[in-house]
């Protein structure tokens, strides 16, 4: 997977954030993972809660709920066979500096439609990173793991935009699209140096 083409990224992540960062501070990295498996649920869970009315959206967040959740399992599975146990909650600066993209005010549907942007733009990064750990980690278990994984969030992402297509309301989602991934691709120059997914 070309993810410079499938994903529209502008910024690659540098395969030496893996051996000067990941792989000295795996336990680091699982625990951060983990949480971030779990907010992804809790943002497909808020999804629903703000929109009932959405059969379709509520349908696939139900499924995708299930899905993430799965995968925070499986992260604290290898958490607890490495002997380590599942630390604090780390603040993801990069998503919540992605959140200041997100439409403040405007309609209902220009808010939706932002949130299921913001939401692909992060499954898009996560997917990248996978990839990237896929291939440059020396760890079989874990390289298998984020292959696996890496496929998982393709096809989150691309739910998302598909979900924003659905619901757009003469929004023209993939010019918003392309202002999510300029945007983007200012906020990840910063990050790439931390023990966490998005770090």
């Amino acid at each position: 997977m070309n993810e410079r083409t499938i994903l529209k990224l502008q910024l690659p992540t540098d395969p030496l954030w893996v051996k000067n960062v990941v792989e000295s501070n795996i336990e680091e990295i699982l625990t951060d993972h983990a949480f971030c498996e779990q907010k992804a649920a809790s943002n497909a869970i808020t999804l629903i809660v703000q929109n009932p009315n959405l059969s379709d959206l509520v349908q696939e967040m139900a499924q995708l709920v299930q899905e993430e959740m799965d995968h925070f399992k499986r992260v604290h599975d290898i958490i607890l066979e490495r002997g380590y146990t599942l630390g604090r909650e780390r603040k993801d600066d990069y998503v919540n500096e992605l959140a200041k993209f997100i439409i403040k005010g405007g309609t209902r549907n220009q808010q939706l439609i932002d949130r299921l942007l913001f939401a692909a733009m992060i499954e898009a990064r996560s997917c990248e990173r996978f990839k990237v750990l896929s291939e440059h980690i020396n760890d079989e278990q874990l390289a298998a793991f984020y292959h696996e994984l890496m496929i998982s969030e393709a096809t989150h992402y691309t739910l998302f935009l598909r979900l924003a297509r659905q619901y757009a309301e003469g929004i023209d989602v993939d010019k918003r699209w392309q202002e999510f991934l300029a945007y983007e691709a200012g906020v990840i120059q910063r990050y790439g140096k931390k023990e966490t997914i998005h770090g």
